[in-house]
Formats: C-alpha cells, structure tokens, sequence
C-alpha cells in the first residue's frame, strides 16, 4: 500500500464519520457533504437522491430525542478514484418522551454499502445502500432516567458541544 492509498483511506474513513456526526446532530448540511452531486440514497423505504434523502431524514429524526451511530468496521476496497465501502454500524435511537407512549429505545445493527468517488480530489458517496441486519426494540424502565443527571446533554446543531469555538 503506498502513501497515496493511506490518504485515501483515511478521507474515506471522514466521510464516514462526519456522516455520523451530521445525523445525531441534525447537522443537515453536514450530512450533504457526504456526498457528491447526483449521489443516490437506498434507505429501505427512502429511496433517491441527496436533497430528497436529507428532507426525509430530517422528518424521520424527529420521531426520536437522541440517536447515536456507532460506525465499527469500516472495510475499503480502492480502485483508483472510486472505491467500494462496507461500513458495520449500530445505530441507536430513543423515542421522545410522551404521557401516552412508553419510552422505547430501537438498536439496529446495518451495513452502509458505499460506492464512493473521489471528484476533484473530494471523496465523497455516489451511490449508498443501507442494509438492515438486525433490529432491537427495548422498553426504558419506567424511573430509569435520572432528571437529576448531572452529564451535559446532546443538542442538535449548532447547539451541541462540540460545535463550540476552540
């Protein structure tokens, strides 16, 4: 492997990850800089482009208070300026707190296949397909969560901690 495939690979690993960072922080504009103009989206029941796929997305992250992505292996496969990208992810989502529903916490475990180019010296996503392996629904116990927690919170963009100025 020579220098220029590390760079590569690490640019790739980023596109990863801020797309995770973009999602749980409802940083839309983040999450559309994942991928190249034109790019496709499959995400089971969403299927289309970018723009397309960043308005469903923000509907969908409505439904929950707090989701996480846990980006694990994350296996490359380049070919010149294109690749193929198998990323292994546990997404976490909690439901909002509601007087009429339980608190529900849904984990599933998907693979992020990515087609991914590199324009312009830019890597970015061209073609994503979201495969579902596995989904967990778990009830909160009821007086599990202490309001007297005293961590700092997760806040959508620009509001969460780590958008502060360094």
């Amino acid at each position: 492997m020579n220098s220029d495939d590390v760079v590569a690979r690490e640019q790739i690993r980023d596109v990863i990850h801020r797309y995770a960072r973009g999602v749980d922080r409802r940083d839309y504009d983040l999450v559309r800089s994942c991928y190249h103009l034109g790019a496709t989206d499959d995400h089971g029941p969403y299927k289309g482009g970018v723009d397309g796929f960043v308005a469903w997305l923000t509907e969908q992250l409505a439904r929950w208070s707090v989701t996480s992505h846990t980006m694990t292996n994350i296996l490359i496969e380049l070919h010149d300026d294109r690749a193929r990208v198998e990323t292994y992810a546990v997404a976490y989502h909690r439901t909002i707190v509601r007087d009429d529903k339980p608190l529900r916490d849904v984990t599933a475990g998907v693979r992020y296949v990515d087609d991914m180019t590199r324009v312009d010296g830019v890597w970015a996503i061209s073609r994503r397909v979201v495969v579902s392996d596995w989904v967990r629904v778990d009830d909160v116990p009821a007086g599990s969560l202490d309001p007297d927690d005293p961590y700092v919170k997760p806040r959508a963009f620009p509001h969460d901690e780590v958008y502060r100025p360094l």
